[in-house]
C-alpha cells in the first residue's frame, strides 16, 4: 500500500480529484445573493463535471521497478450553467427559471405545441359560437309567422 502511495498515477489522480473539489464547491452551486431595490436574487446553477486520468509504468525483467519508466495524463472539464433564481422579497420566495432555447428542431416543436393547441381550440369554440349565433338567428321566435 505504501507503494500505490508513493506511485506517480496514484499522485497524478489525488492532484486531479483535488482540483475536482476546488470546483464543485456549494458556492458555485448556490451563488451569493445579490441585493436590489427591497429584492434578494440568489442564483442556482448546474454544475456538470468529468474527468479521465490513467498511466503506465514500464517495466522489464532486469529492472522491476525503473524510476524513468512512466507515462501518464489526466483532465477534468466542469460546466456551469445558469438553471434558476430565487427571489426573495419580504416574506416570498419565488424560484424564476432560467430556460435556455431549445437547442433541436424537435425541441422546438414540443416546446411550442402547447401554444398551437390553444390557438387551435380557442378558433374552434369562436368557430362553435359562431354557428351558434346564427343558428340562433335563422330559427324564427314564437309568435312569428313563416310564409
Amino acid at each position: 500500500m505504501d507503494q500505490e502511495k508513493k506511485s506517480p498515477i496514484s499522485e497524478l489522480l489525488r492532484t486531479t480529484m483535488e482540483s475536482v473539489k476546488t470546483m464543485a464547491d456549494a458556492n458555485t452551486i448556490i451563488g451569493a445573493p445579490i441585493q436590489a431595490e427591497g429584492v434578494t436574487l440568489i442564483p442556482v446553477s448546474r454544475l456538470s463535471f468529468g474527468v479521465a486520468g490513467g498511466g503506465a509504468e514500464f517495466s522489464t525483467k532486469k529492472e522491476p521497478t525503473p524510476a524513468g519508466n512512466y507515462g501518464g495524463g489526466s483532465g477534468a472539464s466542469a460546466k456551469l450553467e445558469p438553471v434558476a433564481f430565487l427571489v426573495v422579497r419580504e416574506n416570498n420566495v419565488k424560484l424564476l427559471p432560467v430556460a435556455p432555447p431549445p437547442a433541436t428542431m424537435v425541441e422546438r416543436v414540443i416546446d411550442t405545441v402547447p401554444e398551437v393547441v390553444d390557438k387551435v381550440t380557442d378558433f374552434i369554440e369562436k368557430q362553435q359560437e359562431k354557428k351558434a349565433a346564427q343558428a340562433e338567428a335563422e330559427v324564427p321566435a314564437e309568435g312569428e309567422n313563416i310564409q
